[in-house]
């Protein structure tokens, strides 16, 4: 049976012809189908009422719309919510951030990692797999329908809106190590009959994958936001170990192609204070000279510990010295806002319940996907 959630626009198309359904009529059953599903998040054929019966019985006899489930729904002291998803050998989280003028939620994109930041508990949980179409996209799904329950709307909006204004792929796993199927999701979250997101509301966190960033803008441009954490290659070869492959000076080149096609003017860099690594003056002067070569801003955020990180937590003080050196030689720069720690949804502390495989070590020789020059992927027409 063919999970719905799994397939954009274009493979929706598909299995409609493949149904039999007449060429004429696909690509408009595929959009219907598509608002079905993520706008008016329904779990039966039957209520697909515009589609023809015989279509619907056509869909019931050969698809099926297989949402995610639930293991454990937590809502902090502030607001946020995280729910912790049954994804069959292993479990990944997505934490939905409520704030004045935005609903932000924070995707996973992989079930553990297998980069291997050294400060990420994320990595010290090892890597399984990777998510599919339908298990990126069955995030937000649940999320927008499960917010929906909780205001008393069900189906479609009046006015559309859906709880969830911005996407971050920001939780588990590193997205382009698995852009087969983070692009597809990404299709999805932008396309006008799905979750209609404009390319300025997604955005993708990578620690620095090359040939992957400009395969993302070339396919699919959303918002950027890369982990640097560390302004030279020696340091950053210890906190994120993938810049062994992709240097900075390879990574920022990258950042200034990415600009010329990315719905922003400026790329983010995310930066984590660690007490006594790499938040002292000289480290600053040094990221200063980074963040002059691409036009970017800089979100620092406070270590949140766990247990054996290795790691403390950068005195508050400090933080602010290090945000003013910055900001003083006109880099702007912020300081992330820590939210859900007491139900450990904040930065850093997305663990889920990863089973590793022991992948982790291949992970780090082999190539993992470089850019294909295509943009179809899987149950994409041909």
């Amino acid at each position: 049976m063919q999970n719905l959630l799994e397939l954009n626009q274009p493979a929706l198309a598909q299995f409609f012809a493949q149904l039999g359904e007449k060429p004429a009529s696909v690509k408009m059953r595929a959009k219907q189908t598509l608002k079905w599903l993520h706008q008016s998040q329904v779990t039966d054929f039957s209520a697909m009422t515009d589609i023809a019966k015989a279509t619907r019985e056509l869909l019931a006899a050969n698809a099926e719309i297989r949402d995610l489930n639930v293991i454990r729904d937590s809502t902090a002291s502030d607001g946020t919510r995280k729910w912790l998803f049954d994804v069959g050998t292993s479990a990944v989280d997505a934490v939905f951030i409520p704030e004045d003028d935005r609903g932000t939620l924070c995707i996973s994109s992989q079930a553990g990692c297998a980069l291997d930041c050294s400060f990420c508990s994320t990595g010290k949980q090892g890597f399984n797999r990777n998510l599919t179409v339908g298990e990126i996209i069955g995030q937000l799904r649940y999320a927008n329908k499960a917010l929906k329950a909780d205001l008393g709307i069900e189906g479609r909006t009046p006015d559309g809106v859906q709880p969830v204004t911005n996407v971050v792929m920001m939780g588990m796993g590193e997205p382009l190590a698995n852009y087969l199927n983070v692009f597809p999701a990404l299709e999805m979250m932008l396309d006008d009959n799905a979750y209609g997101l404009s390319r300025r509301r997604v955005t993708v966190s990578t620690s620095g994958m090359v040939p992957q960033i400009d395969e993302l803008a070339r396919v699919v441009p959303v918002a950027l936001a890369v982990s640097l954490h560390a302004p030279t290659d020696a340091l950053r070869d210890v906190l994120v170990p993938i810049n062994k492959r992709y240097p900075l000076k390879e990574l920022l080149a990258a950042c200034n192609r990415y600009l010329e096609f990315a719905p922003r003017d400026f790329i983010t860099f995310e930066y984590v204070m660690l007490d006594g690594v790499n938040d002292q003056p000289e480290h600053a002067e040094a990221l200063i000279k980074v963040a002059k070569q691409v036009p970017s801003k800089l979100n620092l955020i406070p270590f949140n510990p766990f247990p054996n990180s290795g790691y403390g937590k950068s005195p508050r003080e400090r933080i602010l010295e290090f945000q003013r050196r910055l900001s003083d030689a006109g880099i702007v720069t912020t300081i992330r806002k820590t939210r859900g720690d007491d139900i450990d949804a904040a930065c850093g502390q997305l663990a889920g319940q990863i089973k590793d495989r022991t992948r982790r070590t291949a992970a780090k020789t082999i190539n993992i996907h470089p850019a294909s020059g295509s943009s179809k992927f899987p149950g994409d027409q041909q």
